[in-house]
């Protein structure tokens, strides 16, 4: 839900407090173009920020919608002052959950031509204030959110078990959450992968693995039986395909959000 609050946000910080430049008269359209390839999304951000200034928003192409050059994604009608001071907002929530949108896209296009069943997912490595956008951005694309916040999965990362140990760690936090909460268990060598698993992980995150050094590990996991492998660490969309070769369950990408370029938009007015 984009609530009212974050769009004041937004606005506030564009607009600011005395807005000249957008003193424009009467009533006017607008539309936001595709200016390259890509698949568009932040599109319920960007009608939010336009109602929010009492306009209409006319059309919209639906979340993931694959779009080319030249292709209307939203049409929006009112005064032509809001029509102004919604743009450059909407714009850039539009041109940048779109980005992570068509980037997630293709890493998505990348795994399944190795494997049907590989999910790509998404991290924690978003814009604070803008994760919500993001993740929905990455589901868009065809990718899957992972978790949302730290309360939605326990993971035991490198400085847990630097802490705890590895069994210690897994432990610690069996005995602190839910039974409906999943441990995610971090390691870094192919050997604690089974160790992982033997001690109670969901799931086993192969980290900064070599594909080769993944694909071992994904066999000594499939003793275990509901236990998911899943591979992150700077994986590329020039090797995705390499890592959902080895049979691994997830694909997690930090990248998907922390460097995907906007998608190239253009807001034009007029009727």
């Amino acid at each position: 839900m984009i609530t009212n609050t974050a769009v004041e946000r937004w606005l506030q910080e564009d607009v600011g407090h005395h807005d000249v430049t957008n003193q424009v008269p009467g009533e006017t359209v607008g539309r936001l173009v595709a200016k390259e390839n890509g698949v568009v999304a932040g599109l319920e951000a960007s009608t939010a920020v336009f109602e929010y200034l009492g306009l209409e928003v006319r059309e919209t192409l639906e979340e993931g919608t694959a779009v080319d050059p030249g292709d209307e994604v939203l049409h929006v009608e009112g005064a032509a002052r809001e029509v102004l001071r919604g743009e450059r907002v909407a714009v850039n929530l539009v041109g940048h959950a779109s980005g992570i949108a068509t980037r997630t896209r293709r890493a998505v296009r990348a795994a399944r031509a190795e494997s049907d069943d590989v999910r790509i997912a998404a991290t924690r490595k978003t814009t604070p204030g803008l994760r919500g956008l993001e993740k929905r951005a990455v589901v868009a694309g065809g990718g899957d959110t992972h978790r949302l916040d730290l309360s939605h999965m326990v993971m035991v990362k490198d400085n847990h078990i630097a802490e705890m140990g590895l069994e210690g760690a897994i432990d610690h936090f069996q005995a602190k959450t839910s039974f409906a909460t999943k441990l995610d268990v971090e390691v870094e060598a192919i050997e604690d992968a089974p160790r992982a698993a033997e001690a109670g992980a969901d799931i086993v995150l192969l980290d900064n693995m070599s594909p080769e050094k993944t694909s071992e590990a994904v066999d000594l996991l499939a003793d275990y039986e509901g236990v998911l492998a899943e591979a992150s660490g700077g994986i590329t969309l020039e090797t995705v395909g390499d890592y959902a070769a080895t049979g691994v369950d997830v694909i997690s990408m930090g990248s998907l959000t922390h460097s995907a370029p906007s998608l190239d938009l253009s807001f034009r007015t007029g009727r």
